[in-house]
């Protein structure tokens, strides 16, 4: 049943999209972290570990009762990455020395971007839903930027 659900979100959201990005479905994440998605620039592929995104969706909202909404957003959000014609140059940037507060504002912009895209892709979904999930996968990069600012 959630292969289907993951299946039949993706293939929805590619066709809502027009976007050429091959999207690979793996069961989990290798590494001990809690990522629901990753973009990988190089080969213009989208990861989605369902095992992290249903246990992302339960423990933001309780229960697996919003998956399919979850798993449209994980994905336009890395759609949105994928579609960022300014990520090129600012993972680049990243490559150059910088200052921890230059480094925050950089990863904030691609964050930014790849959200700005979801939210225009997703023009049904519920404000309230995606607003909380951005908040809340955004909070780490704003709060780096604003320790940046004390040291």
């Amino acid at each position: 049943m959630e292969d289907q659900l993951f299946n039949q979100t993706v293939n929805e959201l590619l066709a809502l999209s027009n976007s050429k990005v091959q999207v690979i479905l793996e069961p989990r994440f290798q590494e001990n972290r809690l990522v629901g998605g990753k973009y990988h620039l190089a080969s213009h592929t989208i990861f989605l570990y369902k095992e992290e995104i249903v246990r992302q969706c339960c423990e933001l909202f309780g229960s697996p009762l919003r998956l399919k909404e979850y798993i449209a957003v994980v994905l336009a959000h890395e759609l949105g990455h994928s579609e960022d014609q300014e990520l090129e140059l600012l993972a680049a940037a990243l490559d150059r020395p910088l200052t921890e507060r230059q480094e925050a504002e950089i990863r904030l912009r691609i964050e930014e971007n790849a959200w700005a895209y979801a939210v225009s892709l997703l023009t049904e979904a519920d404000p309230t839903f995606l607003r909380f999930i951005m908040d809340e996968s955004l909070f780490s990069y704003r709060d780096r930027l604003d320790r940046s600012h004390i040291a």
